[in-house]
Order: C-alpha cells, then structure tokens, then sequence
C-alpha cells in the first residue's frame, strides 16, 4: 500500500460495457462489430469477418424490431453517462482534493474505446482506473473491453488500475437485494414465488476452457440470498439461469426461458432479476419485460415481477466509489475481487 494518497492528482476512470445501438440504421453495423470480436466468435480472421456480415445481416431485421420496443435504439449509452456523472459526485466527495473525470468506452458502438482512448489521453489524467461495468469477470467481456483499451491507449498518460471484477463487494451486493426485496414486497410478496437470477449465458466450452464468469455469478447470487433472509425460507425460493442463447454451441444453463416455463407450470409467482446487467438494455427491456413475460403467462402464471437493473441506485454507485478509491490507493496494477485471482489483463508492473 502507499504512504498516502496524494492530493491534486488527476483522475481518470473509465466506465466500460458491451455499447448498443443508437438508432435503427446503427443496428447492423453494431452487429457485425460484435460477431467480428474474437472474444465473441473463436475463429480466425479471415473466416470470422465473412460470418460477422452474414449473422449481422440475418438478424438486422429481428434486432431493429426489438429495438423497436425501446424507441428504436439501445438506451444503455444514457444509462451509463448517468451512472458516471454519479460515480463523479461521489468520489468529489471521497477524494476532495483531487480533480476525477469519468469516461465512458463502448465495446461496439459509440462511443468506441479507441475514441474514449484520445479523450482520456488529452485529459493527461495522472491516474487511469479501468472500471467494467461487468461484475463478473469474462474472456467474452472483461476481457476483450481491456484488450481494446490497452492497444488504443499504449504510452498514454497515466499510470493504470485494472478492476477486474466484483462480484460480492458488499453495496453491489445491498443494492440487489433492496430492489428484489422491494419489488418482491410490490408484487404483494405472494406465496408460494421463485427468484430467478437471470444471467447472461456463455457457450459451455468458454466455461471449461477456465472463464470464471459462471462461479462469480454463482457467487454473486449466493452473496444477494444471504441478505433475503426475511423473505426466502417457506413458500419463497431461489435459482440460478442464463438467458440470450444464439447458436449451435451448448450454452451452459439451466435457461432462463425453461426455468420461467417451470415455474409457471407449478403455480410459482416470479420475481425474476437481471443479476449481471447493471443498466437496462435490450436484454433486461425486451427479453426480460417481454419475451420471458409472455412465456410465463403462456404456462399459467399469474404473477411475473421484473426486478430493476441496478442504474444509479446509492448502494451501487457508492460501492463503485469504494472501488475506485482503494484502487488509487494500491500498487498494484490489477484488483480482483473475486476468492480467486482472474486472469492478469495487463500484463507486468504499473504502467
């Protein structure tokens, strides 16, 4: 640990997420970005490019409809710049002497690390805090969103802090289990219900290939329930599931959408919360508030309770301003907070 933390220093932190389209013509474009990352589709370049246009160009038309539903475009680039200018109040308070700006750096659409990149470095920050907006730690997210960053900012200004997950630091972990409690209560905590920590799925053979993202939702999960004594017991249970399965690949599960259905056929009321999204997209406003919605009404539900995503809830935010304070206040270039260490995702000492 250092002496101190050192006041007047300028402080970066970048905020990063996956990005989604702004507008209907953006839709394909934003699709062939990401089925060309190789996070994304394991395969060399010169066959990777060719499937990319064709997945973009087969599922534009599906992709704009959904986007349909939210206005036509994705609103998770707003989402976000909310949740920077938060993050920004509180560490003006946390670090009062110190100038902090937060950036915000999209995977596939604006704005695109490489272009967050020239900004920060025209900032000349002093200190760079890499902050992704994925809690738990994956190749297919974490992973590839620094790979981006530390090609666009190599000899940028700054030394660098990688947080590379947090997938049981306490606010993160309060903040779910206040909006679950809450929307449980809202729904007139009915009897006999089932929560569902819905996920975002991965095919099964990135988990076994050593990608921790599935015991850290595991974890999260685990950490959230512990703190929903007062409502789960008799009558209220709990399970894990994935959701947004594409392709041929064996994803790991159970599924979200086969979980709904079970629960539904059993009479369950569900409370069902998004426990690795952070901010409301497509998969938390489409697949969550309407695809999964209708398939549980479908099977005779009666009661279907969406939890919000995190946003710009106190607990979140203050718990990403602990994180980011501890993190300029360590040597280390990476902090991981998981039981066990991920990956290094930026090899060597302090830049």
């Amino acid at each position: 640990m250092k002496s101190g933390p050192q006041a007047g220093r300028r402080i970066a932190v970048v905020l990063f997420n996956l990005g989604g389209p702004d507008g209907q013509a953006a839709v394909r474009p934003f699709l062939f970005n990401l089925f060309r990352d190789p996070a994304i589709i394991q395969a060399p370049f010169f066959v990777r490019y060719p499937v990319a246009a064709l997945i973009s160009t087969t599922r534009a038309k599906s992709a704009r409809a959904n986007y349909a539903l939210m206005g036509g475009g994705s609103p998770l680039l707003p989402e976000t710049e909310k949740q920077a200018r938060a993050l920004e109040a509180v560490l003006a308070q946390r670090l009062p002497g110190d100038t902090v700006k937060a950036f915000v750096a999209m995977r596939y659409w604006d704005p695109l690390t490489g272009e967050t990149a020239k900004a920060v470095k025209a900032w000349k920050p002093d200190e760079v805090v890499l902050l992704p907006l994925y809690p738990q730690y994956s190749t297919t997210t974490t992973a590839s969103s620094l790979k981006a960053w530390n090609k666009a900012y190599r000899k940028g200004p700054g030394r660098t802090t990688t947080l590379c997950c947090y997938p049981t630091a306490d606010g993160f972990v309060q903040a779910h289990a206040d909006l679950i409690r809450a929307e449980y209560v809202k729904a007139g905590s009915p009897k006999p219900a089932r929560i569902l920590f819905s996920a975002h799925g991965l095919p099964e053979k990135v988990i076994a290939a050593g990608d921790p993202y599935q015991r850290q939702v595991e974890a999260t999960a685990a950490a959230v329930v512990e703190k929903l004594g007062d409502i789960l017991g008799e009558g209220v249970d709990w399970k894990i599931c994935y959701q947004s399965r594409v392709g041929p690949l064996k994803w790991i599960g159970p599924s979200t959408d086969d979980e709904v259905k079970a629960a539904a056929d059993a009479g369950l009321a569900l409370v069902v919360t998004p426990i690795a999204f952070v901010s409301e997209h497509i998969e938390t406003l489409v697949e969550l508030d309407v695809e999964y919605r209708e398939l549980a009404y479908e099977h005779g539900g009666s009661i279907y309770a969406r939890v919000p995503a995190l946003g710009v809830s106190p607990a979140f935010i203050d718990c990403l301003g602990t994180l980011v304070t501890e993190a300029v206040s360590s040597e280390a270039s990476q902090v991981c907070g998981s039981d066990r260490p991920c990956p290094q995702t930026r090899p060597g000492a302090r830049a």
